[in-house]
């Protein structure tokens, strides 16, 4: 190694510049501090060939070393740097202290070699041991911190009893049913240690209520096959009632009972692909399905929402949220050992007894993250007095995420405004979507923007599926919350009935994919069957999708369809809930059959105390009132039931199934009105309603199959042409034609703006965003014919499209060869410089989901480097048109919006980087599609 470098910290000055680099080409991308040595320069850094050249004279500047352009090229990796900058000779000119751009990594964060989470609590043990992990509230507000240490001792003993005491073995489930505190978190890593399974279940309410508790759960211990049942004294006398059920179980018993203090120096050792936990998902006792999740599973999911929260080891997490809950465990306990910030847990009786707790506990800790369903925001801006939160601050809090049951827009809007004054701000409102099948959260919001609301027509919504924009101010507008983007390395698409993708703004059945996804639901093939589709899997959930967001419209099985219209019971219940008398959070609506004519009734069960008529007959007349401006209809029936009488699963969701059971039978007082007239009208507008929807997708794949008609005619013709005709002019003006031929035989409008900032007398760079097969030929159709395209260098390896293309004067770039990659720009500059037009899509590929990817270099530098006027461009619809994975067309508006010239600042990086930066924000700005590089 050259003697001006230094052994000690060359390491961190080279990754101090690399890092460096990073933020200036990606700056809304979260801090990169924990990339270390090992991690990719191009997938992980995200620095490709051009932003290399940039590194190389950065690490001959700072450090002083001369690198060949050769080596640079094949290094992969920082050590891969580090290792050539040993045999390296140095360089010229002095080196210079490199500036850190980003915080030392922090220390306490595992290293994402890590794969499985006990291997992730022995990492914090071996670096300190004595740092609190958790800290626990009971209900008389006394604390107990929880460190590293003392976690993995009491795990390893509880370990030890399992594997010694009742000779379990690796992949033996073992039922944990624990309130929140030490001993939970003893049981649930000292089965993992044991090499077990643990099974999380949600304890009883109150004793009063074991035995019948016992019996409903019975049926997820039978399901999951558990060995042994760790639970709380009172629940041991009940064994003999369990193992009749169960036979499985081998025992019952308690933490002191399992505990043994001398654990073995080794225990079985586990794998990524190992289950690290059975999920049970709520309601499921008469059904069990449990939720396989594997160590890979979970630390997927942990990984990409760290990325998308930007969570980091100095936050604090307050929590009351139950442990047996996927978003309770896996969100705030699973995230608290993986990202290493500290979590305060608090009972979660407690909080519903006095919700002022949860915000106080997170004034006093000055936490900045913490998350609850819906219904809590709500509960906290309703019943919380003034007088109690004199002095209260909650300006910490920047991450309030509000997710597990549907979000309502009017709930964010009273908790904020109701806040405000005590520090709490509109952005930091986070709404989220997750589900177990996903480990917990598949879909976030970007950073600091605060809820979005979709204001939506109700009847195009209800009607005919179609999210059509609708005023803010109409009071008969769905006011839907966004969820966000997928996670990073996850998918969401919207599909109909028969799994054919949908496009945008039009509602149907949520599915995903992803790393995080479950392989299926324990010894339950049946709904694993119904779960998969393919490699995609079915949420359950009905949406629709806007600018790349997630937007939940309901539950699939919940919706009501009655007399042509989808009706969505939450907002209904949500708006009843108001009604005064009527109790909040105990009203359920849902659809139930009518034994005499065969058809569906609305329903509507509101629970309430009142007794008079008087008031009764009121709390009838507006809920009748809320169902026609609503639903669009007065309901078949309201009951009226006392308290309690609205069944619910464990987390608090309405169970409309089991209430519309027990209405069927007879159970909950009912009133029947069914005249005639109205049988024949509802009959006659659900049948009207079928057959507009028949005849819109039969108009919909008439479309598509003429318009491939059309392209299949058209394209060959084209391509015999282009590679006859003499003359390059003659050629681009033969690909026009037949572009503009086929978009006008197909009845597609094309809408563009800006034509006037071409000048056909000087050569230009357009730069444009790709999301679409399509975007080639929609461009040939609306630009002059004097524009040169830039394709990848993989194409020339498919005659088809080869020799078109270079009859056409493409270029052609290499994006995987760095070497190669810089010479082409070189020929690019050369091409620009002799007076041609170019036409880049800098993203340099398109994909399925909506969103703006980082843009490579080489349209910006040879723009710079030529002092050539760069024009952005923004396509919009061609995603819509034709989506990346999909071959049949659905018709949709196309606009082509070319914007100023931007002229670079000089001729070096900098101006290049600049007019990058000046080119995405125009972009950006007219597509309404989320920057998918922050």
């Amino acid at each position: 190694m050259p003697p001006h470098l230094d052994s000690q910290n060359d390491a961190e000055r080279l990754l101090d510049i690399v890092r460096g680099l990073t933020h200036e080409l990606r700056p809304n991308v979260p801090a990169t501090g924990h990339l270390g040595l090992d991690h990719s320069l191009e997938r992980d850094f995200g620095l490709d060939s051009l932003a290399r050249v940039e590194l190389l004279s950065r690490i001959e500047r700072e450090l002083g070393v001369k690198l060949s352009e050769k080596a640079f090229a094949d290094a992969e990796t920082p050590r891969d740097l580090l290792k050539q900058m040993a045999s390296t000779v140095a360089a010229e000119t002095p080196a210079l202290a490199g500036t850190p751009v980003f915080a030392e990594k922090q220390v306490y964060h595992p290293p994402e070699t890590a794969t499985t989470l006990t291997e992730i609590l022995d990492w914090h043990v071996a670096k300190h041991a004595e740092q609190v992990h958790i800290t626990l509230y009971d209900e008389e507000e006394h604390t107990e911190d929880i460190t590293y240490r003392i976690l993995q001792e009491q795990a390893k003993a509880l370990a030890t009893g399992l594997l010694c005491q009742h000779g379990l073995s690796s992949g033996d489930k073992v039922a944990i049913m624990l309130p929140t505190g030490r001993e939970f978190f003893a049981a649930f890593y000292g089965a993992l240690y044991a090499g077990c399974v643990p099974v999380p279940l949600y304890p009883p309410a109150r004793p009063s209520q074991i035995e019948d508790h016992m019996r409903r759960i019975a049926g997820i211990i039978a399901n999951a096959q558990a060995s042994i049942l760790i639970t709380i004294d009172q629940v041991k006398p009940l064994g003999r009632l369990l193992r009749a059920q169960c036979k499985s179980l081998r025992a019952i018993t308690t933490i002191k009972d399992l505990s043994v203090p001398d654990a073995p120096s080794s225990f079985p050792e586990l794998g990524p692909q190992d289950i690290a936990f059975l999920q049970y998902t709520s309601g499921s006792t008469g059904n069990p399905k449990g939720v396989v999740l594997t160590h890979a599973n979970l630390l997927a999911n942990l990984r990409a929402m760290e990325h998308a929260s930007g969570i980091t080891a100095a936050d604090t997490f307050v929590s009351w949220l139950p442990l047996y809950h996927d978003m309770g465990l896996i969100g705030a306990c699973m995230g608290s050992l993986y990202v290493g910030f500290r979590l305060v847990l608090l009972p979660p009786l407690s909080f519903l007894a006095r919700p002022g707790r949860w915000l106080w506990a997170i004034d006093r800790h000055r936490a900045t993250v913490s998350a609850a369903p819906n219904f809590a925001y709500e509960l906290c801006a309703n019943k919380l007095d003034d007088r109690d939160l004199s002095g209260l601050d909650l300006s910490c809090w920047r991450l309030a995420y509000n997710g597990a049951e549907p979000i309502s827009a009017r709930t964010i809007d009273h908790f904020v405004a109701r806040f405000a004054r005590y520090g709490f701000s509109r952005t930091a409102m986070t709404p989220v979507y997750g589900l177990a099948e996903s480990s917990v959260g598949l879909a976030f919001p970007p950073l600091e923007r605060g809820p979005l609301v979709d204001h939506v027509d109700r009847d195009a919504l209800t009607r005919s599926d179609i999210a059509r924009c609708a005023q803010a101010d109409d009071h008969y507008a769905l006011h839907i919350v966004s969820c966000g983007l997928p996670l990073p390395g996850h998918a969401i698409r919207i599909v109909d009935t028969a799994g054919r993708v949908l496009p945008e703004r039009t509602q149907g059945r949520v599915q995903f994919c992803g790393p995080s996804a479950t392989s299926g639901y324990f010894h339950n093939p049946e709904a694993t069957a119904h779960l998969f589709d393919g490699r995609w899997l079915n949420s359950g959930d009905m949406g629709y999708i806007a600018a790349g967001e997630l937007y939940l419209t309901g539950r699939e099985k919940d919706i009501i369809i009655h007399g042509g219209h989808n009706i969505y019971p939450q907002e209904l219940e949500e708006a009843v809930s108001q009604v005064r008398s009527v109790r909040k959070g105990g009203v359920a609506v849902f659809p139930a059959s009518n034994a005499h004519t065969g058809t569906e009734r609305l329903v509507i069960l509101a629970e309430t105390h009142e007794s008079s008529a008087i008031e009764r007959d009121r709390i009838l007349a507006e809920i009748n009132n809320l169902a026609v401006d609503l639903a669009g209809m007065p309901a078949d029936d309201i009951v009226l039931a006392p308290p309690r009488t609205v069944l619910k699963t464990s987390s608090g969701k309405i169970r409309r199934a089991a209430c519309r059971e027990l209405y069927e039978h007879g159970a909950i007082g009912s009133t029947q009105r069914a005249p005639w007239w109205q049988i024949v009208r509802l009959g006659g507008a659900a049948a009207i309603a079928q057959v507009t929807h028949l005849l819109r997708r039969s108009a919909e794949w008439a479309w598509g199959a003429w318009a491939w008609t059309v392209f299949a005619t058209i394209v060959p013709f084209a391509w015999l042409l282009i590679v006859l005709a003499p003359g390059l002019s003659l050629r681009r003006r033969i690909a026009r034609a037949c572009a503009r031929l086929a978009f006008a035989l197909t009845g597609l409008t094309l809408r563009a703006e800006g034509l006037q900032h071409l000048n056909n007398r000087t050569p230009a760079i357009l730069v444009a965003n790709h999301a679409s097969y399509l975007d080639a030929l929609l461009l040939t159709a609306i630009l002059p014919a004097k524009f040169a395209y830039v394709a990848k260098q993989e194409l020339q390896r498919n005659p088809a499209a080869a020799i078109p293309l270079r009859q056409l004067g493409s270029a052609f770039v290499e994006r995987f060869d760095d070497a190669r990659g810089i010479e082409d720009v070189r020929k690019l500059e050369e091409r620009v410089r002799a007076g041609e037009s170019m036409v880049f899509f800098p993203e340099g590929t398109f994909r399925r989901e909506a969103g703006l990817m980082p843009f490579r270099l080489g349209a910006f530098l040879t723009a710079a480097r030529s002092g050539t006027p760069l024009l952005p461009v923004t396509l919009i619809g061609t995603r819509s048109l034709l989506c990346a994975g999909q071959w049949f067309p659905h018709r949709s508006e196309l606009k082509v919006l070319i914007d100023k010239p931007v002229h670079a600042a000089g001729h070096d990086w900098q101006a290049a980087l600049q007019l990058q930066g000046a080119a995405r924000r125009q972009i950006l700005a007219q597509l309404n599609e989320p920057d998918v590089a922050a």
